[in-house]
């Protein structure tokens, strides 16, 4: 597949914005270049705008080549990214499942891009015939979530990897979740396919989520034009060091998740007794969707008693369902506990 025509053409012609830091590559004492504060604070530096000590820790960790990874500021701005990129205003579409995250849809349309929507499957799965059927000569993008938000569970591999290989545009798999499901990420799979994107995050398994960093994976063309059009200093260099900090702590990360891994097994089985609940679907994230009999007044009842839910009962597939974040043990059960009362 040739990414450069799929590229909007102003794009193609653009000539990105460079940074004193990006003139600038090797080892100084003197920095006159920027117009900064001379004075030593924490921060009168501007941050590196490729974040190339985070991205080579991240690259440890992931297997994957630094020039295959975007770092934005949350998973949201490689979304609006991707749209700036690849999407005319106006004449491109984009085809979106239904239900999952809800930024998709809003950086469409704020960048005036028509979205095609396609139902999942009763058990929030994706239909590869479907998809195709409902995807048009302009579309540019198929966004997939799997770990998928708000159900939890993973999209079935080989569906996947079929709509990757049909499809002549860009297929973008969200994995926010990834951390928490028995499976391996697509991000093994980058070689094998010039247009896949996926997309990952530190604000869940890693718990980061103030810092707002996302990472976005793909060929080094993808890659090169997004950064081609991002902001310059698009990373703090506060985030860009807590990041760097939190990530020489995986192991703490991994025992942080397989405990929630344990409560989500818990809470599935605990909440499954429960009157009130008539399903807990099966999840491969860090919630659960909770079926339950009138959501609406549960989710008040349970705001009355300080608990926070999200109700989700609005959207597609989802009526009289709750989405329920794994907490920590005490707060599981203080939510079963309130749970048992209505």
């Amino acid at each position: 597949m040739d990414i450069s025509k799929l590229v909007r053409s102003n794009i193609q012609l653009l000539t990105p914005y460079a940074s004193a830091r990006d003139e600038f590559d090797g080892a100084a004492s003197i920095f006159l270049d920027a117009n900064e504060n001379p004075y030593a604070t924490a921060y009168n530096r501007y941050p590196d705008p490729h974040q190339k000590i985070l991205k080579k820790k991240i690259s440890g960790l992931k297997k994957i080549n630094e020039a295959q990874i975007f770092l934005g500021n949350g998973s949201d701005e490689a979304i609006d990214l991707l749209f700036r990129a690849f999407c005319e205003p106006g004449k491109d579409e984009v085809l979106i499942q239904q239900p999952t995250y809800g930024m998709y849809a809003v950086s469409a349309a704020i960048n005036n891009v028509k979205v095609n929507t396609v139902t999942l499957t009763e058990n929030f799965d994706i239909d590869p015939e479907i998809i195709h059927s409902a995807a048009s000569a302009q579309t540019k993008i198929i966004f997939l979530c799997s770990p998928n938000n708000p159900s939890g569970n993973l999209l079935t591999s080989e569906k996947l990897h079929h709509v990757i290989k049909t499809f002549n545009g860009l297929v973008v798999v969200d994995e926010a979740y990834i951390d928490f499901a028995n499976r391996a990420s697509l991000t093994e799979s980058l070689d094998q396919y010039r247009n896949l994107v996926v997309l990952q995050t530190l604000s869940k398994a890693w718990g980061l989520a103030g810092l707002r960093l996302g990472m976005c994976f793909a060929n080094m063309e993808i890659i090169s034009i997004l950064n081609k059009i991002k902001p310059p200093y698009n990373i703090s260099s506060v985030a860009q060091s807590l990041a760097l900090e939190t990530l020489q702590r995986e192991e703490i990360k991994n025992e942080q998740v397989r405990e929630i891994i344990s409560q989500r097994k818990l809470m599935e089985a605990h909440l499954s007794k429960l009157k009130l609940v008539e399903h807990v679907y099966p999840s491969d994230a860090n919630f659960l969707l909770v079926k339950v009999q009138n959501a609406k007044k549960a989710y008040t009842n349970l705001l009355n008693r300080g608990i926070v839910l999200r109700d989700r009962s609005n959207i597609v597939l989802c009526h009289d369902c709750l989405r329920i974040t794994i907490g920590t043990s005490k707060e599981n059960q203080l939510l079963l506990n309130e749970l048992k009362k209505i």
